[in-house]
C-alpha cells in the first residue's frame, strides 16, 4: 500500500482527487483502530474548565468494506476520567479497576470495539445533518464475540 503524501498547494496547481466516499454507519458495534492521535489544547466551556486533549483518529472499516473514520476527544481531566479509564481498558492497556499511568505513546495502532451512534449537526448552509460518534469504548468483556468462519485466520 503507498504512502498518501500530504503537501500544501500552490495556487496554479493541478487536482485531480474528489475525496473518499462519506460512509455513515448503522449505529451498532465495531472493532476498531487507532490510526493517529493529537495532543491538543482544550480552551475550556461552561461544563469543561481548560485542559489537556487527545484527539483520536479512529478507523473503522464498514460492512461495505469502506474504511470510515471517526475524530473522538479525550479530555485530560478528572471530571473525564470515567471515560479515560473506559479507552485504557478498551484497548487492553488496563484491566477493569486497575490504576494505570496512561502511555500514550502505545495508543497509536491500538485497537479494540466501541459503540457507535449518531449525532445530528447543523452545517454552514442551516442544514441539518447526521454524523456517527462513538458513543462508548467497550470493554474486552463487552466486544461481540465473532463466529469462527473458514478461512478467516
Amino acid at each position: 500500500m503507498s504512502e498518501k503524501i500530504e503537501r500544501e498547494f500552490g495556487w496554479d496547481d493541478e487536482i485531480e482527487n474528489d475525496g473518499g466516499e462519506f460512509v455513515l454507519l448503522e449505529p451498532g458495534e465495531y472493532e476498531f483502530w487507532i490510526e493517529d492521535f493529537e495532543r491538543k489544547r482544550f480552551g475550556g466551556s461552561s461544563k469543561l474548565p481548560p485542559c489537556n486533549q487527545a484527539v483520536l483518529t479512529v478507523k473503522i472499516m464498514s460492512p461495505q468494506g469502506v474504511e470510515c473514520t471517526i475524530k473522538h476527544n479525550l479530555f485530560l481531566h478528572s471530571k473525564c476520567e470515567g471515560l479515560l479509564c473506559s479507552f485504557f481498558t478498551c484497548i487492553g492497556h488496563r484491566k477493569h479497576g486497575e490504576k494505570l499511568k496512561m502511555d500514550w505513546s502505545k495508543v497509536r495502532q491500538a485497537s479494540g470495539y466501541c459503540k457507535v451512534g449518531l449525532r445530528d449537526y447543523t452545517d454552514n448552509n442551516g442544514v441539518v445533518r447526521q454524523a456517527n460518534q462513538i458513543e462508548k469504548f467497550l470493554e474486552p468483556t463487552e466486544a461481540p464475540k465473532r463466529e469462527w468462519q473458514r478461512g478467516s485466520f
